[in-house]
């Protein structure tokens, strides 16, 4: 018991480590591309946040079976290295007790992306789903933010409002409003649009900018012979909202719609939350063996090798996932034939040492 937490409290504390990185990598680099969305004006500014933490279910299914993978690798292969794996095992714990102990300490991971896996993560997305389905309802002026230029239509069109009111109705109102946009297949070059308001209208699936005291400009930049035009009011037509993201609907759904289903779509999403579950012990399986090195070897030369199998193993999962849901693999088969390669390779390095030092970068003893 006092080995096993001791291994207990080494693992958990570079996990922690390792995961925090992690989290913050992803979630930086998909708030960044939220980002860009929104300063096109694909996205409003006002659910980044929010679609952010509806999707971290989703980044922890692979980001902590890797921490883990790699904190049990790292963290052994320093007590090889120091020797002190060599005083643990001197004092009676065998081979097959490191791995059962190390399965036990796995068991809060495995428990954590089951419920990940099958709930959290599908509860994640829906509501993802559900938000990017109001924002494809949303117009430009739902999507101004006051005081900042704002590019809409792929980045052909220019917004910009000195300040956004609710009026009487609870419509949202523009005030102060600038709009550029080019006219390519005109001798006018580009058209200023200048109003005193503007706010949306919406009629059936089309979607039109109403603007007040209007005041347009149109010429050729650079040049002095342009036109100056003034309308009470000027009505133009919205383009259609560009889809921000595709979610799979089958990873929305709740675990009981997949159950007992014969759909091939069904049956490869059900395979693959299983497998997400089923990676954890099977990676402790090639963690714990290949974790051993010599002192000249070092705690990180599996290192490499290690992210190389974990990137194959989940690169493998998914071609099968997709291969089910075309059709063009029996489920029969599925993901299955994977988790029993590479648990086979996991027990081939725990039993024939000299297949694990072919694994290393470092030097052999």
């Amino acid at each position: 018991m006092i080995f096993f937490k001791y291994l207990s409290k080494q693992v958990y504390q570079l996990l922690l480590g390792i995961t925090v990185v992690l989290i913050m990598v992803a979630l930086f680099s998909r708030f960044i591309q939220y980002l860009g969305q929104a300063a096109i004006g694909e996205l409003s500014s006002d659910i980044l946040v929010w679609i952010v933490l509806y999707r971290m279910p989703d980044f922890l299914l692979i980001i902590l079976p890797l921490s883990l993978f790699l904190s049990v690798l790292v963290t052994y292969s320093r007590l090889y290295a120091e020797n002190e794996m060599t005083i643990i095992f001197n004092s009676g714990m065998s081979e097959w007790t490191l791995l059962a102990y190390t399965q036990l300490i796995a068991a809060i991971i495995l428990a954590t992306v089951a419920i990940l896996s099958f709930q959290l993560a599908p509860w994640g997305l829906r509501n993802t789903e559900s938000l990017l389905l109001q924002q494809g309802k949303l117009t430009e002026v739902d999507m101004i933010t006051a005081g900042r230029f704002q590019t809409f239509d792929l980045g052909s069109r220019v917004t910009y409002s000195d300040r956004v009111i609710e009026n009487s109705s609870g419509q949202r109102e523009l005030q102060n409003v600038f709009v550029a946009v080019p006219v390519p297949d005109s001798a006018v070059g580009s058209r200023i649009i200048l109003a005193d308001f503007a706010r949306a209208i919406v009629s059936g699936e089309d979607r039109y900018l109403e603007l007040e005291n209007v005041r347009q400009i149109e010429g050729e930049p650079g040049q002095t012979d342009f036109s100056i035009s003034r309308f009470e009011t000027q009505i133009f037509l919205l383009p259609e909202s560009e889809e921000v993201e595709e979610i799979d609907g089958e990873a929305t759904l709740p675990l009981s719609e997949l159950l007992g289903s014969n759909n091939s779509r069904l049956v490869a999403e059900l395979q693959w939350r299983l497998s997400l579950v089923f990676l954890v012990p099977i990676l402790i399986m090639l963690a714990v063996p290949l974790s051993r090195v010599s002192p000249r070897q070092g705690q990180y030369s599996k290192l490499f090798v290690a992210i190389l199998l974990f990137a194959s193993y989940i690169l493998l999962l998914q071609i099968c996932r997709d291969a089910i849901s075309r059709g063009s693999l029996s489920p029969w088969v599925g993901v299955w034939w994977v988790h029993g390669l590479y648990l086979l390779l996991g027990l081939g390095i725990f039993n024939f040492p000299y297949v694990n030092y072919r694994f290393s970068f470092g030097k052999n003893s």
